[in-house]
């Protein structure tokens, strides 16, 4: 479901703890005395301005998906190792292996280009709900009320960005209650400048993935180029580096617990408002389905990587995409039960209705609730095997993309013949497949095909049927006839396409099966999913307005969904587990520690040894200790990855990437004793720069700060 913010008005309304919530930057000044009681020496207007440089001129969304920060005046930007791992996977072979490696270039003209990769800061961020709504008033048909909104929101955009190169997009906050406009600066030339060996960047592989105590070195640099006019544009070789009008300054300071900290990112989705009921069918149903589906495509990816350099090369990215969510699900799940959170919400939902009771006017709440509960049993059949079709099709056999895109040549063949576009079309789908089976190993997809169809069928609800899935030699007839899992057969059938090689296409078994499954999923469960889905926004929508208005001092807090968000906390540990306590931070001992166990997550190259022996940690120890990673007490989700930590004085002390695994259920339940952000620190990846990689030039760019 889609999820949305507060507006103003109620977010001038409650305290947010300091450990929890996500705060729209624009609407800073409200917490403004908080923030600086718990620490913090800015203010709001240093950290988001629109006629003044601020941090927020820094921060970039990098790709989509992940968050980066500038820091330096030549455009030089650091984010995650794994945000950045399909740019360095896609410049790697056998002959330059960068993932194990790593790489470093030595200037500008060594950079490399990434096709496709964007980094995006924001403008500026404007509440026009008021401009949205207007000529809504009265409607009661759905489809004309989007027509309005749909109308408003082009005019609006025009109106935002006319005359300019800026980009509008505008968010529906509050399940369609408010609405924001986002003016963006997007760049399209950004270039890979350096990342360590993956005994750096992913210290600790899956034995330490959503885990602390961490030790992962887990950065990756890169710079954003622009026209000569410092304006974004497409690569060129004539384009210079970035000369952004805000830059990160390096906190070279020690540090101690206690200390204020504030992540500026850019976090993807949290669900905070679900009832018992739909909480209960993610614990239950849909995580423990996607964990089943992934676990076994695991074991035959890592199996594969642990037995050739050239897999390994070909799915490191692919694992540690599928990987990262498994874990994530698994720590997930166990929060919940362990917090017993299915309980809290029934608690809380009988203080709602009690309220929603005790006055006329808040009547009509008091059924929602049940509502809502209800519909989970109902209908929440079509989303749950949307979600499975999604783990089969979409995360699962990779021949599938290509039966994807096949898919669409064939139903729009004829509009892109009679376009002129058809030629370009197949040649897309040709350049496409190169990339494609670069990285593909057909034994290694047979291995997952043959591990998760059988386990997709017995999840699948008896009511759906696909044909293809009684033959019970499939395996061997999509292996051994598609032309979806052989490059040759493939790029000879688009060489030679007609209209009627589609009549030999359907009886092909791979794309056959596919269009099977893709069309049940498309024609039916997509349709039951979408109204499931489009009946519980409703439902919410009104339950929150209830739960504002009713509890207007509570944790009132706007849910992620990819804007840009502030929140803070400080450097402090936890204890999660009754009879353990966790530390704050971690330091290179501990890396070498890991290392003797002899578990190959842990590996480590010798050069790495020999620096632990000798302590040569340059200028970035604090008391003989190179601290490696730390934790925060700050509200973070996916899309947070690679986002800034900053201290008090908006400097930058490290990188988040990621949370302990008992804060994973953050994302639906915030516990504020358990849930810590995990940072790698801004010294440890100048050490391992400066002192481990000899790309000391990088240093030299920054502002440190001590």
């Amino acid at each position: 479901m889609k999820n949305c913010l507060v507006g103003f008005i109620v977010l001038l309304g409650f305290t947010l703890h300091a450990e929890e919530g996500m705060l729209i930057p624009s609407l800073l000044q409200a917490f403004e005395s908080d923030m600086k009681a718990k620490g913090m020496k800015l203010s709001a207007a240093d950290i988001y301005s629109v006629n003044n440089a601020s941090l927020k001129d820094a921060i970039m969304h990098f790709g989509g998906g992940c968050t980066a920060e500038l820091v330096s005046d030549k455009g030089l930007m650091l984010t995650n190792h794994h945000c950045g791992l399909d740019a360095v996977q896609r410049h790697s072979s056998t002959e330059h292996d960068y993932l194990k490696n790593g790489f470093w270039a030595k200037n500008f003209t060594d950079e490399l280009p990434n096709a496709g990769l964007t980094a995006t800061r924001i403008v500026r961020i404007e509440d026009v709900t008021a401009s949205m709504m207007f000529g809504i008033q009265g409607l009661e048909d759905g489809n004309k009320i989007a027509e309005v909104l749909k109308r408003n929101m082009k005019k609006l955009i025009e109106d935002a960005t006319r005359g300019t190169h800026y980009q509008g997009d505008i968010q529906a906050f509050d399940y369609g209650n408010s609405f924001y406009l986002m003016v963006k600066e997007v760049f399209t030339d950004v270039r890979l400048v350096g990342a360590p060996p993956s005994s750096i960047g992913k210290f600790g592989g899956d034995t330490d993935n959503w885990v602390w105590p961490r030790h992962t070195g887990d950065f990756s640099v890169f710079r954003v180029y622009a026209g000569k006019d410092n304006k974004p544009a497409e690569y060129n070789v004539e384009n210079v580096p970035y000369e952004p009008i805000k830059h990160l300054k390096i906190a070279f300071n020690d540090r101690k617990k206690g200390d204020f900290t504030m992540v500026y990112g850019f976090p993807g989705q949290t669900e905070q408002h679900l009832t018992s009921g739909n909480l209960k069918y993610y614990v239950e149903k849909q995580r423990p389905m996607e964990i089943d589906m992934r676990t076994k495509s695991l074991a035959v990816i890592n199996e594969a990587m642990k037995k050739s350099d050239a897999t390994r090369i070909q799915y490191m990215a692919k694992q540690a995409r599928i990987a990262n969510a498994w874990k994530k699900y698994i720590g997930q799940i166990d929060g919940l039960k362990q917090l017993d959170a299915v309980s809290l919400k029934k608690k809380f939902e009988a203080e709602y209705i009690a309220k929603a009771n005790s006055k006329e006017e808040w009547n009509r709440y008091a059924p929602l609730i049940d509502r809502m509960n209800k519909l989970v049993d109902e209908k929440s059949v079509y989303e749950y095997n949307y979600t499975l079709f999604v783990e089969y099709l979409f995360v699962g056999p990779e021949f599938f993309r290509l039966a994807r895109s096949m898919e669409d040549l064939e139903r729009f063949y004829g509009k892109y013949r009679e376009s002129g576009e058809l030629d370009a079309k197949v040649q897309s789908i040709i350049k496409g497949a190169e990339g494609f089976f670069k990285n593909y190993d057909v034994n290694v997809d047979k291995g997952i095909f043959d591990a998760l169809t059988p386990t997709f069928k017995n999840y699948l609800d008896k009511r759906f049927v696909i044909p293809s899935l009684t033959n019970p030699k499939l395996t061997e007839a999509i292996y051994s006839k598609s032309i979806l899992v052989n490059k040759e057969k493939f790029v000879g059938f688009l060489n030679k396409l007609t209209e009627k090689s589609f009549s030999k296409l359907a009886k092909d078994p791979g794309y056959k099966l596919f269009v099977e499954s893709f069309s049940l999923m498309r024609n039916e469960i997509a349709t039951g999913a979408t109204d499931y889905n489009m009946e519980m926004d409703a439902l919410l929508k009104d339950f929150v307005e209830g739960k504002l208005k009713m509890f207007p001092d509570g944790k009132n807090w706007p849910d992620a969904n990819s804007t840009l968000r502030v929140t803070y906390g400080q450097l402090e540990g936890s204890a999660p587990v009754d009879g353990m306590a966790y530390t704050e931070h971690t330091t290179l001992k501990g890396m070498i520690d890991k290392y003797n166990t002899g578990n190959p997550d842990f590996d480590l190259d010798p050069k790495m040894i020999d620096l632990y022996k000798a302590k040569n940690y340059g200028d970035y120890a604090q008391d003989d200790e190179l601290w490696v990673c730390f934790t925060g007490s700050n509200h973070t989700t996916g899309g947070n990855s690679g986002s800034p930590v900053l201290d008090a004085n908006g400097n930058l002390m490290g990188l988040n990437f990621d949370r302990s695994w008992e804060s994973t259920m953050s994302d639906f339940y915030f516990d504020p004793n358990r849930c810590r952000n995990i940072v790698v620190d801004i010294r440890y990846v100048m050490w391992v720069m400066d002192i481990y990689c000899g790309a000391k030039n990088l240093v030299d760019e920054m502002t440190l700060v001590k």
